[in-house]
């Protein structure tokens, strides 16, 4: 079982995990009271404590929650999936023992991320006292921790698990290698289980605050965002970490699991007695390490100018390496040639899927930097439309994020048929794995955005120099492109993840037949399961939305209940109660996070059960399809409202206080949920209702169709 694939891979996760122990250190080596004055120093210690025990709190509730979910799913998959080729092997319960490691790798990744993120936001305020370059380091330091140390255990846990389970699956054999790859699929599906809960509960957090501090905050009482007069504007930072670091950090580890899971399974039908081959997969993830690394030692800032174009250099030039690094582990790893499904193809077409799906993806974030980002037209549109009032500024933002699903989704398109084309749907599963090559700096910029959001709402509410908030917000500005890019990157590698464990799951499903399964647009069934499908991201975004609206009346009810009835509050002589406000978002997202996770996981289980295989499979293409556009099309039109609130409020168009800039601060706040919440959620609906399916497969196989006779 020992090779190449193996032993330099585990190399490299134990490499990742000391660079950001590394860069942990760097962090924590900042003094929180970095040469400020003792009642500076007493504020921003309780500022930054407020917030990281916000956050730390509001993580220990929902992974509460999640350890009893968990545990209730682990027992049903082992209840419901055994192999009816295997009868003296019951794979349920090792496919429940990959997805509850799965799960606990997660939640290990977004724990700490949250922890770096709330330890280095206030570090970031500090060195923003010193310079640029300085806060700058400290923030994508904070971000690097996170990256390296999500991408490092994935990897690690995926050849743990590898290991494990063919030490404990032994006597299947390598011909039936694809029963041991559908049980390590539970290790992606215990991680994106994860992912689905921390997107939606983090993303209800912070947009229930955020609405609450803005309308209340901005729009009535005329304060500027981050005034610690706002009693939500604790809440407010503390949503940033919830929803942008933990939830995004385990939309993307789920992202990568799954995406090698998918790949595996398929690889195990033409690989099965070559574990070099097999474990490509992992393989593209943990090779991202040290490009990753050697990216991030040569982009640095020095000036202002310099930190927009250091986050795009990190992504270009990791990509560039990547590209050339892969090509020779590639050939050197893959067959020249191999058979899949009757059709013979190559180890070149396999590396040039490799460099399609990463094209794709760069294609797909700077595409969507282009339509978000306030240096363009499209924004400046928006923006524009904020002299004619509300109504018009709505219309244009929706009409921008429509507009921006046509682009991005041909990129995806040509990289769909370019791939299968190459290497049949072993190619589409490399291609989303190309996507995701540079995922290390990908979150490392992702945390980096909420970092340096947080240091300039502390500097606001410490009361810094004006000069300190400037240098913040030249950073967030940059991060705010970026994450932009990030969530483009993001909606596109769900797109092509979710594609292969749909091939993964029509092969698996094949296998177990023992017949191709062969479906037709003129099935009743199939076209009727295609729009139950293509209904389902609909109806998801609209409960995440709601849940956010619910969770926001409740918070503009106490904000405005506080500034009515604590004295000087105004006066900023009054202490507001922050934490009640944290308290109102935390016990708002546990809640509102149940129903919509609960349609996602039965959802294809019920399918499955009632009407069988086929109509699982057109389920799950039918919101493929809708849920790709809506995600984009939801992230976009909230981004564009954003920037176009930061347009004005830079100067143009009359400015902070104007007719227009209430007019953006509304559209802005209209774009919260779609942004943060329903539309970087809709990644999860499409990627985790595909893994369900691929783990259930033998269940529908065995069982599924008792009322189709």
């Amino acid at each position: 079982m020992s090779g190449i694939s193996i032993t330099v891979t585990l190399v490299l996760s134990l490499l990742g995990l000391g660079i950001a122990f590394f860069y942990n250190k760097k962090v924590m080596s900042v003094p929180l009271d970095l040469d400020l004055e003792e009642k500076d120093a007493t504020r921003l210690k309780f500022i930054h404590g407020a917030i990281a025990d916000g956050a730390m709190a509001f993580l220990k509730q929902e992974y509460k929650i999640l350890a009893i979910f968990m545990a209730v799913f682990a027992a049903i998959i082992a209840i419901l999936i055994d192999d009816v080729h295997t009868p003296n092997i019951r794979e349920g319960i090792y496919t429940a023992i990959a997805f509850l490691f799965g799960g606990l790798i997660s939640v290990a990744s977004g724990f700490i991320g949250m922890k770096v993120a709330t330890q280095a936001n206030a570090r970031t305020t500090v060195s923003a006292r010193k310079s640029i370059s300085a806060a700058y380091d400290v923030a994508i330091n904070a971000g690097a921790v996170m990256g390296f140390a999500l991408v490092g255990l994935a990897t690690l846990g995926m050849i743990i698990i590898y290991v494990v389970m063919s030490w404990l699956l032994a006597d299947l054999g390598t011909e039936n290698n694809h029963i041991l790859m559908e049980v390590i699929a539970g290790f992606g599906l215990g991680g994106s289980t994860i992912a689905l809960f921390a997107r939606v509960g983090g993303g209800i957090f912070t947009k229930a605050a955020d609405v609450g501090a803005d309308l209340v905050g901005k729009v009535e009482q005329g304060i500027p965002e981050d005034d610690p007069r706002n009693p939500a504007v604790i809440a407010d930072n503390v949503g940033d970490n919830v929803g942008d670091v933990a939830g995004m950090g385990a939309d993307l580890f789920g992202s990568c699991a799954e995406s090698t899971c998918a790949a595996m399974v398929i690889s195990a039908v033409v690989f099965a007695g070559n574990p070099d081959a097999l474990l490509f997969p992992i393989l593209i993830s943990a090779v991202g390490i040290p490009i990753s690394l050697i990216t991030k030692l040569v982009v640095g800032v020095k000036t202002e100018d310099d930190v927009a174009p250091a986050l795009m250099k990190l992504l270009v030039i990791s990509s560039v390496l990547m590209a050339i690094v892969m090509y020779f582990f590639t050939m050197a790893l893959i067959p020249e040639t191999f058979n899949l499904n009757g059709e013979e193809y190559t180890n070149l077409g396999v590396y040039l899927c490799f460099l399609v799906g990463l094209a794709s993806g760069l294609t797909v974030g700077l595409l969507t930097g282009y339509y978000t980002s306030d240096k363009y037209a499209p924004v400046q549109e928006v923006a524009k439309a904020c002299e004619t009032g509300v109504a018009t500024n709505i219309i244009y933002g929706l009409a921008l994020g429509y507009k921006s699903t046509v682009l991005p989704y041909l990129a995806i398109a040509v990289s769909i048929f370019v791939s299968w084309e190459l290497a049949g749907m072993y190619g589409v599963a490399i291609a989303s794995l190309g996507m995701l090559g540079t995922l290390v700096l990908a979150l490392t910029i992702d945390a980096y955005g909420p970092v340096a959001d947080n240091a300039g709402g502390i500097a606001e509410m410490v009361g810094l120099d004006k000069e300190v908030r400037r240098r913040t917000d030249i950073l967030d500005s940059a991060g705010n492109t970026t994450a932009a890019i990030g969530k483009g990157f993001a909606i596109g590698a769900a797109i092509l993840t979710s594609l292969a464990l749909f091939a993964a799951f029509i092969t698996t499903a094949e296998t177990l037949r023992g017949e191709p399964i062969t479906m037709s647009l003129l099935e009743p069934l199939v076209f009727t399961f295609l729009f139950i499908g293509a209904v389902l991201p609909f109806l998801f975004s609209a409960m995440t939305m709601k849940s956010v609206g619910k969770a926001a009346f409740a918070m503009i009810e106490e904000v405005r209940e506080q500034f009515r009835t604590i004295p000087g509050i105004m006066e900023g002589t009054g202490q507001p109660d922050y934490a009640k406000c944290v308290a109102i978002s935390t016990k708002a997202a546990l809640k509102e996070m149940i129903a919509p996770g609960i349609l996602i996981m039965a959802s294809p289980i019920v399918v499955g059960y009632l009407f069988g295989v086929e109509a699982v499979a057109a389920m799950l293409i039918g919101s493929l399809i809708t849920g790709g556009v809506l995600a984009i099309a939801s992230s976009n039109s909230g981004g564009a409202w954003d920037n176009a609130k930061k347009y004005i409020e830079a100067g143009n168009l009359g400015g902070k206080g104007s007719d227009e800039h209430t007019a953006a601060v509304v559209g802005d706040t209209v774009g919260d949920p779609m942004k943060d919440t329903s539309g970087p959620s809709l990644n999860i609906l499409i990627k985790l209702s595909a893994i369900l399916s691929l783990v259930f497969a033998p269940f529908f196989v065995q069982y599924g169709g008792i009322l189709m006779g």
